[in-house]
């Protein structure tokens, strides 16, 4: 199926590792131009030369900053001429009980799944309103923003909190044409999971456990019994940032092989 993406110009944030990563090869892979959004330049680099087709470009700067969000859509202005989609990826987690969180958690938090989110959104509302066919942006949640989880809260009422910045930007800019979607994974074989410290490790450290057997407890919590991979997030992804998608505004599209039972 031809998604009708051919030199779109995108904008992906989180675009050096994981899901983000991932949605940015796919998204090449179908003819879109790229600008990756990162704090590591080296990472920027690395990715881009794994892209197919182009041109593309880059941006170092911090998605959860909200002084970035006119940064970025001036610099795909440049590269590109146009903005017709974004793919808000940047994310990060922490497994702590509530009492071991710090107000600098919380801030980190709501920062980067609210505040940057909201400011990118604010500053190219108006450019995807004006893309051909009407503009397009798809967050990427998680299943954590469906059902909150105690040892992980910082980061569930951020995600929470993201899918309803979603839903009103949603109803704010589809009169525009444009549609905003989020996508809620599950647990995936990423590098916030698997990576040094990452979530296996911080999970079995604070039960006592080993990070196979933390990785295996959390497999077990999904009806099919594994973790997704970014590959099949980023398919999600890429249908609802392209045109093809044209009817899907508001939606909270649940991609975690089962693991959160609701029909929302």
């Amino acid at each position: 199926m031809d998604l009708g993406l051919a030199g779109h110009a995108i904008v992906v944030t989180g675009a050096t590792s994981g899901i983000g990563r991932a949605a940015a090869l796919a998204l090449a892979g179908e003819g879109a131009r790229l600008l990756l959004v990162a704090r590591g330049e080296e990472g920027l680099a690395r990715t881009e030369a794994e892209l197919p087709g182009g041109p593309h470009a880059t941006l170092s700067a911090d998605a959860a900053d909200p002084a970035s969000g006119a940064a970025i859509v001036a610099a795909c202005r440049e590269a590109h001429g146009r903005l017709d989609a974004l793919v808000i990826a940047a994310g990060t987690s922490r497994d702590a009980p509530p009492h071991e969180l710090t107000p600098e958690d919380w801030d980190l938090q709501w920062r980067i799944n609210v505040l940057g989110p909201h400011a990118l959104l604010l500053a190219a509302a108006d450019e995807l309103a004006a893309a051909p066919g009407g503009g397009r942006a798809v967050l990427v949640s998680s299943s954590s923003g469906k059902r909150p989880s105690a040892s992980n809260m910082a980061y569930s009422v951020g995600k929470s909190a993201q899918l309803s910045l979603s839903r009103a930007w949603a109803q704010e800019l589809a009169p525009r044409g444009v549609r905003v979607n989020a996508v809620t994974p599950g647990p995936i074989d990423s590098e916030m999971w698997l990576q040094p410290g990452g979530l296996a490790e911080q999970v079995a450290e604070r039960r006592g456990t080993t990070k196979d057997e933390a990785l295996a407890g959390a497999r077990g919590r999904v009806p099919l019994g594994r973790f997704g991979t970014p590959e099949e997030i980023a398919d999600v992804l890429v249908l609802l940032a392209s045109p093809r998608a044209g009817f899907a505004v508001g939606g909270a599209w649940s991609a975690d092989g089962g693991a959160v039972a609701t029909i929302v």
